[in-house]
């Protein structure tokens, strides 16, 4: 079963600023993208990947998953990028105009020889590719399968619309198609899908409207750009108590569905089965991270001996 873990939120934190990354510990976000590509002037380029590596080896009780952004490997910095940050052990590696399958397993190659120099497990450093641009899109399930590193699709909106030479609007018309197209990838590859930054920091409430699109689309998180930003997200992230206390009733029924040697049961009408019972496994999960319920959940017992 794939490895549950959270992230709902991905924030950004510029790899050049030193008092932003002091603060990284103290961010209550699921995990830090900390980047070396946009947010760093060419100018200072070489000093902030030595910056992110000297606080990456001051940072061992971390409380976060951290990811770094690196410049694209076809530029002059991404493979420096690489060579810097990786000694630091960052979780994974954001890459940056992942268009097609052929360059994510290129930097899955690199990791495993990073790994060999280093003496680290072979698949350690986790691989989270940006889909920002229309090749992308269309590369999209391919990518998604080309490496067991893959955690997740990240969608970038920003530069995907440049690449259509289109505005980005706030109510998200001209992006539907990509965004579904992303979580169709995701999915079907059994990854998780982050949708793209909100950059309207100001706009609370247009954060708000996007974040509950993106969920019922099916994204499991998003990039975001200023710390205010976590606190919406969770919230509409969060599962309501209806939602709970149905979940808690369907895993109770398909237990006892069990016991009868069956994985078909009615509760309240309506048949309980497999996606049903998947579904109520989710919700419970992440109301057990948000802190709403503490139970451990059976899985031998819900899905049934293997």
């Amino acid at each position: 079963m794939t490895e549950f873990r959270l992230r709902r939120t991905l924030l950004y934190v510029p790899g050049n600023m030193p008092s932003m990354l002091q603060n990284i510990p103290m961010f209550d976000c699921d995990g830090v993208i900390i980047d070396l590509e946009d947010a760093v002037p060419y100018s200072e380029k070489d000093a902030a990947r030595i910056l992110v590596r000297r606080f990456l080896e001051g940072y061992t009780d971390r409380n976060k998953e951290v990811i770094v952004r690196i410049n694209p490997l076809d530029s002059k910095w991404g493979i420096l990028d690489l060579k810097e940050v990786l000694r630091a052990l960052p979780d994974g590696i954001r890459l940056p105009k992942a268009d097609s399958p052929e360059i994510v397993e290129r930097l899955d190659t690199l990791l495993t020889e990073f790994e060999e120099e280093l003496g680290v497990e072979i698949g350690r450093f986790k691989i989270l590719p940006s889909i920002e641009s229309a090749a992308g899109v269309i590369n999209s399930i391919r990518i998604a399968r080309c490496s067991k590193r893959i955690i997740a699709l990240a969608f970038g909106a920003e530069d995907y619309t440049a690449s259509l030479e289109i505005e980005r609007t706030k109510t998200g018309e001209e992006l539907f198609h990509a965004r579904t197209r992303v979580i169709w990838a995701a999915k079907a590859a059994g990854i998780q899908a982050i949708d793209s930054i909100f950059a309207d920091v100001s706009d609370m409430e247009g954060l708000r409207r996007e974040t509950r699109l993106i969920k019922t689309l099916g994204f499991n998180g998003k990039s975001l750009v200023n710390p205010r930003q976590i606190e919406l997200v969770h919230e509409v992230f969060a599962p309501k108590q209806e939602e709970v206390d149905y979940a808690l009733q369907v895993v109770d029924a398909i237990q006892r569905a069990r016991t009868m040697g069956t994985g078909v049961i009615s509760l309240g009408g309506k048949m309980v089965d497999a996606p049903v019972v998947k579904r109520a496994v989710r919700v419970l999960k992440t109301a057990k991270a948000h802190g709403l319920i503490d139970i451990e959940l059976d899985e031998e017992a819900i899905y049934g001996e293997k």
